[in-house]
């Protein structure tokens, strides 16, 4: 793998070389000076800020199906509408709708290290609730998925699973220790129900340590048994696993009143400025317009949605004539189902569109780094040309592998390219899926420095393809 990864990187480079005169015919000089209008003109707005601040302060929290979620589809085509785009228009889903209800209750009960122990919860997307009254039972702690089928029914039969494996902080992007953690949150629930247990618990996914918890969606099986699932605070995993050494009998009580109700039908939102010259090309920029119940949904992802739509913006105020269709996509129900990205792609293959890039902003509103890009050798290699028009500011990171949940299944339909926008990854999942991720938190001009790079890239893709 790694002298392929080599030969890779050679090839790339080769190329990168032999494409330099054709970038001196392209006028790079040219494209300088407009992507320098183009920073200019995103970090002197407010714009992109205030439409996320009314989305976040005046909507709030948007989980799919919610009132909420119907308010945001309403406000972001009104917003598009507006800026007079060439078409603006809705995409019908149908999503699931999961209510969370009260305000879960958590405590750990240890006589031998001094009773009760109040800990901070929350019930993970979908799962089911544990009735009124409340579960209480004995724990069992895994770090693996190993780990408990080597306990087996007879140790889990009854007890609530655990799951305790923390983020590896010794990874630099923390959204690979992120992918190294959150299979826990996912597969918990069904991984101990086959063995007999009654619940799950799964730490926080997030690689501080904190009282708050990260809630997320889990999935059950339809041949297996559901039990209820949640997520407990990093700071509350801690203080279990030190209890559980300390009392292996001891019991955890919780309570959650969430449920699933049927499917309702909402929206995706679509706005586009045709190509003047290949508009049969389309370049898709997006992010997701769901969010989780808990806090305002500001970097996951209203962040990503009011970038999208500020490209079409610095494309009109700027008065440039894209050669490419460029479609901003506010993706709905990214969060539990993807069911907006499916529904896109369907109909687009149905309509037999041509997609030859796909952007998504789904990683925070920090201080941008670069992008990924999943693409042919050849389109990478196109790609890196323009490193010395985007290295000036800030976008070092062109790396091989990128793309988004929502732009995922685009993947096959031709020779589309998938990438994904690439923030400081750093301090994303202090807020990832909790009460702390509001309009706060988010700095005005790390997002509109993302805002600015997404529109450059995006501009020179609508000039020369890929």
């Amino acid at each position: 793998m790694l002298i392929r990864n080599k030969i890779r990187a050679i090839v790339a480079a080769a190329a990168v070389f032999a494409a330099l005169p054709a970038m001196a015919q392209q006028n790079q000089a040219a494209d300088s000076v407009i992507i320098r209008k183009i920073y200019d003109n995103a970090l002197t707005s407010y714009e992109s800020y205030e439409n996320l601040r009314y989305l976040t302060k005046k909507i709030g929290a948007r989980l799919s199906g919610s009132p909420q979620a119907a308010a945001a589809v309403e406000w972001s085509r009104q917003v598009m509408d507006k800026m007079g785009l060439d078409r603006v228009y809705l995409q019908e889903v149908m999503v699931p709708y999961w209510v969370r209800g009260d305000k879960e209750i958590a405590r750990i009960n240890s006589p031998k290290s001094g009773g009760y122990t109040d800990v901070n919860i929350l019930a993970l997307g979908g799962s089911i609730g544990t009735g009124t009254q409340g579960l209480s039972a004995q724990v069992v702690e895994v770090k693996s998925f190993e780990e408990l089928e080597k306990l087996g029914k007879k140790k889990v039969t009854g007890k609530i699973v655990f799951f305790n494996r923390p983020f590896d902080n010794k990874i630099i992007q923390t959204g690979t220790a992120y992918g190294g953690a959150v299979d826990q949150r996912g597969g918990g629930p069904v991984a101990a129900a086959r063995l007999g247990a009654v619940g799950v618990i799964v730490r926080s996914m997030t690689n501080d340590l904190q009282d708050v918890a990260h809630t997320g969606g889990t999935r059950y099986a339809d041949d297996v048994t559901k039990i209820p699932a949640a997520s407990i605070s990093t700071n509350g995993a801690e203080k279990l696993s030190a209890q559980l050494k300390e009392d292996p009998n001891l019991s955890f009580y919780m309570r959650m009143t969430c449920e699933t109700r049927p499917d309702v039908l909402s929206y995706n939102v679509i706005g586009e400025i045709k190509g003047s010259e290949k508009p049969d090309e389309i370049i898709v920029v997006g992010g997701h317009l769901d969010s989780w119940d808990v806090g305002e949904g500001a970097h996951d992802d209203g962040t990503g949605c009011v970038q999208s739509i500020e490209v079409l913006r610095l494309m009109k105020d700027l008065g440039l004539k894209p050669k490419r269709t460029i479609r901003a996509v506010m993706f709905m129900n990214e969060e539990n189902g993807l069911r907006g990205g499916l529904k896109y792609a369907e109909e687009a293959k149905a309509k037999g569109e041509k997609h030859i890039a796909a952007i998504e902003s789904d990683a925070g509103g920090f201080t941008p780094r670069g992008f990924g890009i999943s693409g042919t050798n050849n389109q990478y290699s196109k790609v890196l040309t323009w490193k010395p028009l985007l290295a000036p500011y800030g976008l070092h990171e062109l790396t091989e592998g990128g793309g988004g949940a929502d732009i995922g299944p685009l993947k096959g339909q031709g020779t589309v390219a998938l990438i994904g926008f690439r923030p400081d990854s750093q301090r994303y999942f202090d807020y990832h899926h909790t009460v702390i991720d509001v309009f706060e938190n988010v700095n005005r001009r790390e997002m509109q420095l993302g805002a600015a790079s997404m529109a450059s890239l995006i501009y020179l893709l609508s000039q020369y393809g890929l």
